[in-house]
């Protein structure tokens, strides 16, 4: 139960301060942070949890990233189901959060039309700069495969393993410079799903290729980690 606990709170700081800093913080004039603000916000949250709780569940915080090891070897099958249902309830407890402070604004509403609303994924009309199903589908897939890479590397035991965690939250700064005009950036499929249940509609319904496309890049990753990069002589 504490690494299940572990990663509902790991998941909940990543939606929050995440998602929290694209919903509160990018688009104040002249004082927000903007994409680079939010992409930075993202791998700290990852960055800071995995120092917190790593060591109690793994530090997964992702559906994706439990596929990813679990491909690579380093993770239970019979634990995938718990972890993930963790995960996303965990998210959905910090959307449910996000929603209620947001709501402390007089006008506040969310517009299930406009891409990007309450930090949602999409694509087509619902990516934030217009990027088509299919390029979508290749960012996410390509993404999450080398999110996967850099995870298992970082944590390889021939790895500098202390100094994971920032790798890791580096990794995810990154992914996020690269794909929120593109996504908003997902890699992970709770994020994805918290944030479109509260804004439905079209959102909610392409919410498939933030599972679809994370979780078959981890598992890309994972197999290409195991059988072409993992030192065996040393495992």
């Amino acid at each position: 139960m504490k690494k299940l606990f572990a990663e509902f709170f790991g998941t909940y700081w990543l939606v929050f301060g995440g998602c929290g800093s694209a919903i509160f913080a990018a688009g104040i004039p002249d004082l927000g942070i903007g994409f680079a603000g939010v992409a930075l916000a993202f791998g700290l949250t990852v960055l800071t949890m995995a120092y917190a709780v790593g060591h109690i569940s793994g530090g997964h915080f992702n559906p994706a990233v439990s596929f990813g090891l679990w491909a690579g070897g380093r993770f239970s099958v019979k634990d995938l189901i718990p972890y993930i249902i963790a995960q996303c309830v965990g998210a959905a407890a910090a959307a449910g959060t996000l929603y209620t402070i947001a709501s402390g604004k007089a006008g506040f509403a969310i517009d299930s039309t406009k891409a990007g609303a309450f930090a949602s994924n999409g694509f087509g009309a619902f990516s934030p700069d217009g990027y088509s199903l299919q390029a979508c589908f290749i960012a996410e897939f390509v993404l999450t495969l080398f999110f996967i890479l850099i995870i298992l590397g970082a944590t390889d035991k021939l790895s500098n393993t202390p100094f994971c965690g920032i790798a890791i939250g580096l990794a995810l700064t990154l992914i996020h410079l690269i794909s929120i005009p593109i996504t908003n950036t997902s890699v992970n499929p709770a994020r994805s799903l918290s944030q479109a249940i509260f804004v439905g509609g079209e959102p909610l319904s392409q919410v498939w290729l933030f599972w679809a496309a994370p979780i078959l890049g981890a598992l890309a990753g994972g197999f290409l980690y195991k059988t072409l990069l993992q030192n065996h002589a040393e495992v």
